[in-house]
C-alpha cells in the first residue's frame, strides 16, 4: 500500500534548512550552537518515528512536487523499510555525533563552521536514502561527495588533512560520474527514471543487452563510495578528519552509501552470474584484505578505518550472494556494524582526546585510568570480534552460515575458508584494540596523563553500547526492522526466519569457534608478524593513487598547453569546425524528404535589401581592420534586418533588433575611443584562408539548413503557441507570452546571464584600473580627439525633452507587451537609450550625481523580482513560471487584464536597464582614471551664465 504524505519532503529537506543556523549561533556561545544544530535533526527524527508503524506494517510513503515532469525530472521521495533504516541511523548517530563534537572540538576549532558542514552532508544523506527519482538520487549522491569533501578537510592546517579531502573527493566523484552513465541506461531500459518502477522492472532489466554496462558502471560508483578493493585506499587518509567526523562518515553514512545503493537496487540487478561473481568477490578479497591490514596498524584510527573496510566487504559479500537470507543477514549487521563501530571511533577519539596520541605503541594500561572508556571501548571492540552475547555475535554467525553454503566457481570451499579467515584477522585485530591500549601495566611515559573524560564526550558512545549488549541479549528487539527494511531490499521475496542466540552445533558456529582460536594466537604472535609485515616489501596504494594523478596532471597539461595558447582565433577554428562537422554527419545520415514547397517570387525591393545587406556584410570582413567604419557598417547590417523583420510581419523582433543595435553601437562606439583606430594584423595569409574557409562552410551549412526548412513542410510547436496563447499565458502577444510564460525559464537564465555579463564587465575593469595596464591610461592623451565642446547646448536641451518622452515611451511599451509588441526586454533598451544619451549629453559625472540608485541593485532586483514570481506558482500547485491572468476593473479606468506575468516582465526590464548601464558606468570609469576632465555643469558653454558674465562685466 503506498500513502502520500509530503512531510517526507520537510524531513528531507530540514537538515538543509538548518545548515544556515549554526553560522549564526555560534555567536551565542558553543552550547547554544550545538543546541540549535542537533534542533532540525530530532525534529526530522520524531518526523520520521512517526511514520515508522505505517512503514513497519508494510506501507510505502510517498511525495512528490513535478518539476519538468516531461523529461522525467521531478523531485521525487519514498519511505519504505530499507529508507526507514538508513533514515533513522542517518538521524539518531547524527544527534550523537552533535553532542559528542560539542565536548571533542577545542576552543580554537570554527565550531559554526563544522556544524554547518554536517548538517549539509545529513541532508545529502538523507536525500540519498529517501529519493525516488534516480536522477534526484544522483544530486545528492554528488553533494555527500562535496560535503565529505568539507568535513574530512576541516582541519585545514593539516596536509594529511587537505590531500585526505582531495583524495576521497577524487576517487568517489570519480565513481559518481561512472554511476550516473548507468543511471541513466537503466532509466533508458525501464523507459523511467523512478526508482520504484525500476525496481518493479528487474527481469526486464537483467534481460537487457545493456545489463552488463548498466551494472559495472552502477557498481563503480557504489564500490568507490563504500571503499572497496581496489578502491579502499582513500578511507584510511579520510581518518586525518576529526575524530566526530570519521564516527559519523565511516560507521553509519557516507561509506555505508555504497550498501544502501547495492542493497537498494538489488531487486533490479541481483540475481545473475554477474552479479554474483563482480559483487561477492570483491566483496570478500576487501574483507580479508582490509583486516589483514588493519592487524598491523599501529595508529588507532588507521586501524578501525581498515576495520571499516574489512565489513563493508562482509556487507558487499552479502548483497553478492544474491539470496534473500544473504540479504536480511547484511541488514542485520549494518545495524550491529553502526552500534559497535561508532562507539569505537568515539573511543579512540576519548584516548586520543585525553593522551594525545593514537599511536597503539605509547599506549597501553589505561584499563585502571579509564575505567568507564575501558568498558565501553571493550563491549564494542568484543562486538566487533564476533564474541557471544553481543550483537556482532549475532551476524556473524549469520554471515559463516550464508558463506558456508555458497559456491564459488565450483568450490564449496573457497567462499567459507576465506570468510572464516576474514573473521579469524578481525578476531586478531579487535583483541589487538582492546589489549595494547588497555590491558597491560600503567606507563609513565604518555605524552598527557590519562584519565575519562567528562559526561558529554563519552555519553554518545556509552549509549551505542548499551544497543549493542541489548540487541546482543535480546535479538528480538532488532527483528521488526531487520524484517522491514530485508523484505524491502529482496522486493518481498523472503522466506521465514527468527534472529535468535542459539542457532545449534551448525558449520557457521565451528567456523567461529575456530576463527576465535585462531584469533587470539594470532594476537600472541603478533611481534614477530610485525617484523615480518614492515620487511615485506609491498604495493602502497597511496603512492600509487599520487603516481596515478601526477601522470595525469602531466598528460593534461601537456594537452592544455598545446590547445590553450590563448589564440581565440583557435578556439573558434576547433569550435566551429567540429559543429559544422557534426551537423554535416547529421544532415548527411537524415535521410532529407523532397521539398514539398515551390519558391516564392522575390520583388525588386527584397533583391535590393539583401543586396544591400551581403555588400554590408562582404565590406565588415574587409573593413574590420578599421574600426569605426567596420561598426558603421555592422550599423547598417542592424538596421536591414530590422527592415526584413518588418516586411515579415515580425515587429517585436524588429523592435528588440532595432533597440538592441543602438544600445550596442552607442556602447561600442564609447569603448572604441579608448582603442586604436586600427586593428594590427596579426594573422598571416594561410591563416586567414583557412579561417575563411571555415566561416564559409559553416554559414553556407546554417543557410542551406534554413532553405531546405523553407521549402518543406514541418511541423514545429508554433501551433500550439498560437492556439494557447490566449487561454494560457493571458495574452495576444505570442511572442512576448513566449518570452515570460512558455519559455520564460529560458528568459530567466537569460537576464541572469546578462546581469552576470555586467558584473563581469565592471570587475575587469576594476582589475584593469588596479593592474598594469593603468600606468598606460595615466599616460595617454586624448587631447588630440577631444572636441572643444563635447557637451554642446544643441545636445543637451534635445536629450532633456526626449528624456520624459522616451520614459514615457519606455512605460507604454512594457504596459501593452502582452497584448501588443514590446515588453521588459525592449522597455528596458528604451529606458537605457535615454539615459545612455543624458550621459553623453552632460557627461558622466554631472549624471552620476543625480543618480539615487546603484545599477548593481537594477541587477540583483530584477532577477528576484523574476524569480519570485516564478516561484509564486508552487503556491497554487503550479509549476515554476506558470502565469496566472485575471480582469481587474478600477474607478474611472476601464476593466483590464493583468497576469503575473507583469511581474516578470518587471524583473527582466530592471535586469537589462541595470546590466547597460552598468556597462556604461564600466567604461566610464576608464575616461576619468585617464584624465578626462570631470563636468560639474550640464553643458560646457552656457548662453544663461555668459550674458550674466557681462552684465557683471559692464
Amino acid at each position: 500500500m503506498t500513502i502520500d504524505d509530503h512531510l517526507l519532503i520537510i524531513i528531507a529537506l530540514l537538515p538543509f534548512i538548518g545548515a544556515l543556523v549554526p553560522g549564526i549561533m555560534i555567536r551565542a556561545g558553543r552550547n547554544a550552537c550545538a543546541t540549535f544544530t542537533a534542533v532540525p535533526t530530532a525534529l526530522a527524527l520524531i518526523m520520521l518515528l512517526v511514520k515508522a508503524p505505517a512503514v513497519m506494517s508494510g506501507q510505502v510513503i510517498t511525495a512528490e512536487i513535478e518539476w519538468l515532469p516531461q523529461l522525467g525530472l521531478s523531485a521525487s521521495f519514498f519511505l519504505d523499510g530499507l529508507g526507514l533504516l538508513f533514515a533513522g541511523m542517518i538521524l539518531g548517530v547524527g544527534l550523537l555525533i552533535t553532542l559528542y563534537a560539542r565536548f571533542y572540538l577545542s576552543g580554537d576549532d570554527p565550531m559554526g563552521q563544522f556544524y554547518t558542514f554536517l548538517l549539509l552532508f545529513q541532508g545529502a544523506m538523507l536525500g540519498i536514502v529517501l529519493s525516488d527519482n534516480i536522477l534526484l538520487l544522483l544530486i545528492f549522491w554528488e553533494l555527500t561527495s562535496l560535503s565529505s569533501f568539507l568535513l574530512i578537510g576541516y582541519w585545514k592546517h593539516l596536509p594529511e588533512g587537505r590531500q585526505g579531502a582531495r583524495m576521497a573527493l577524487a576517487v568517489t566523484g570519480a565513481g559518481g560520474l561512472a554511476m550516473i552513465g548507468g543511471m541513466l541506461i537503466l532509466g533508458n531500459i525501464v523507459g523511467s527514471y523512478n526508482l520504484t518502477d525500476i525496481l518493479k522492472a528487474g527481469d526486464l532489466i537483467r534481460a537487457s543487452d545493456w545489463y552488463m554496462p548498466a551494472l559495472i558502471l552502477i557498481l563503480l560508483g557504489a564500490f568507490t563510495k563504500s571503499a572497496q578493493f581496489p578502491f579502499h585506499f582513500w578511507l584510511p587518509h579520510a581518518m586525518a578528519a576529526p575524530t566526530p567526523v570519521s564516527a559519523y562518515l565511516h560507521s553509519a553514512t557516507m561509506v555505508k552509501a555504497g550498501v544502501f545503493l547495492m542493497a537498494r537496487m538489488w531487486p533490479a540487478l541481483a540475481g545473475t552470474d554477474a552479479w554474483f561473481y563482480i559483487v561477492a568477490t570483491t566483496g570478500l578479497v576487501t574483507m580479508v584484505i582490509g583486516a589483514l591490514i588493519a592487524l598491523f596498524k599501529d595508529d588507532l584510527k588507521a586501524l578501525l578505518a581498515y576495520s571499516t573496510v574489512s565489513h563493508l566487504g562482509l556487507l558487499t559479500m552479502l548483497l553478492g550472494f544474491g539470496t534473500p537470507l544473504a540479504a536480511m543477514a547484511a541488514v542485520f549487521h549494518i545495524i550491529n556494524h553502526l552500534t559497535f563501530k561508532a562507539a569505537l571511533f568515539m573511543t579512540a577519539g576519548i584516548v586520543d582526546h585525553e593522551t594525545h596520541t593514537r599511536d597503539i605503541k605509547r599506549l597501553g594500561g589505561l584499563r585502571k585510568l579509564m575505567p568507564i572508556t575501558f568498558v565501553i571501548g571493550t563491549l564494542a571492540a568484543l562486538s566487533m570480534a564476533g564474541i557471544p552475547l553481543l550483537n556482532g555475535f549475532l551476524s556473524k554467525e549469520l554471515m559463516l552460515e550464508e558463506a558456508a553454503h555458497t559456491k564459488w566457481a565450483g568450490s564449496y570451499y573457497a567462499v567459507p575458508v576465506m570468510a572464516t579467515i576474514g573473521a579469524l584477522l578481525s578476531v586478531a585485530y579487535s583483541f589487538r584494540f582492546i589489549g595494547h591500549v588497555f590491558l597491560g601495566p600503567v606507563r609513565d611515559d604518555y605524552p598527557s596523563k590519562p584519565h575519562d573524560p567528562p559526561f558529554g564526550l563519552w555519553a554518545a558512545p556509552a549509549l551505542l553500547v548499551v544497543l549493542v549488549v541489548l540487541i546482543g541479549l535480546m535479538p528480538f528487539l532488532a527483528e521488526p526492522l531487520v524484517k522491514t527494511a530485508a523484505y524491502a531490499v529482496t522486493g518481498g521475496d523472503m522466506p521465514y526466519f527468527h534472529l535468535k542466540i542459539w542457532h545449534g552445533f551448525t558449520p557457521a558456529l565451528y567456523m567461529s569457534g575456530f576463527a576465535t582460536l585462531a584469533g587470539f594466537i594470532l594476537l600472541l604472535m603478533h611481534a614477530p608478524l610485525d617484523r615480518i609485515w614492515a620487511a615485506m616489501p609491498r604495493p602502497e596504494a597511496k603512492a600509487i593513487f599520487d603516481r596515478l594523478i601526477a601522470a595525469l596532471v602531466a598528460v593534461s597539461r601537456r594537452i592544455s598547453e598545446a590547445t590553450h595558447d590563448g589564440a581565440m582565433s583557435r578556439y573558434l577554428a576547433i569550435f566551429v569546425v567540429a559543429t559544422t562537422a557534426l551537423g554535416y554527419l547529421a544532415w548527411r545520415d537524415a535521410g532529407m524528404p523532397a521539398p514539398t514547397r515551390e519558391l516564392l517570387p522575390i520583388p525588386p525591393l527584397v533583391f535590393v535589401g539583401w543586396i544591400l545587406l551581403l555588400a554590408a556584410t562582404v565590406s565588415v570582413v574587409f573593413l574590420h581592420r578599421q574600426r569605426f567604419l567596420a561598426l558603421v557598417v555592422i550599423g547598417v547590417i542592424g538596421l536591414t534586418i530590422s527592415v526584413g523583420f518588418v516586411y515579415l510581419s515580425a515587429p517585436d523582433l524588429a523592435l528588440t533588433q532595432i533597440s538592441v543595435e543602438t544600445v550596442t553601437i552607442m556602447l561600442l562606439l564609447l569603448a572604441l575611443h579608448y582603442m586604436p583606430k586600427s586593428s594590427p594584423i596579426e594573422s598571416g595569409t594561410g591563416r586567414r584562408l583557412r579561417d575563411g574557409v571555415i566561416a564559409l562552410a559553416a554559414g553556407g551549412g546554417v543557410g542551406a539548413l534554413a532553405y531546405s526548412f523553407m521549402l518543406r513542410n514541418t511541423s514545429t510547436i508554433s501551433q500550439y503557441h498560437l492556439d494557447n496563447s490566449y487561454e494560457g499565458g493571458g495574452g495576444t502577444n505570442v511572442v512576448n507570452v513566449i518570452l515570460v510564460d512558455f519559455r520564460g525559464y529560458d528568459t530567466y537564465g537569460e537576464i541572469i546571464v546578462l546581469g552576470i555579463a555586467g558584473l563581469i564587465i565592471y570587475a575587469v575593469i576594476e582589475a584593469l584600473l588596479n593592474g598594469p595596464a593603468a600606468r598606460k591610461l595615466r599616460n595617454a592623451d586624448f587631447s588630440a580627439d577631444r572636441s572643444r565642446d563635447r557637451h554642446p547646448l544643441m545636445m543637451v536641451i534635445a536629450t532633456r525633452v526626449m528624456m520624459p518622452v522616451a520614459f514615457m515611451v519606455g512605460a507604454y511599451i512594457f504596459l501593452r507587451g502582452h497584448n501588443q509588441p514590446g515588453g521588459g526586454f525592449v522597455a528596458g533598451l528604451v529606458i537605457s537609450i535615454a539615459l545612455l544619451m543624458q550621459y553623453m549629453a552632460s557627461g558622466f559625472a554631472w549624471t552620476q550625481m543625480r543618480q539615487r540608485i546603484h545599477y548593481h541593485s537594477f541587477i540583483g532586483w530584477g532577477v528576484l523580482v523574476a524569480g519570485l514570481t516564478g516561484a509564486a506558482a508552487w503556491l497554487y500547485a503550479s509549476p515554476f513560471l506558470t502565469s496566472l491572468y485575471g480582469y481587474v476593473k478600477l474607478p474611472l479606468i476601464e476593466k483590464f487584464g493583468i497576469g503575473t506575468a507583469f511581474f516578470f516582465d518587471l524583473g527582466v526590464f530592471l535586469a537589462v536597464l541595470g546590466a547597460v548601464m552598468l556597462m556604461l558606468h564600466s567604461l566610464s570609469r576608464i575616461a576619468r582614471f585617464a584624465g578626462e576632465t570631470v563636468n560639474v555643469e550640464p553643458m560646457d558653454y552656457d548662453p544663461s551664465d555668459h550674458g550674466q558674465a557681462e552684465e557683471k562685466e559692464n
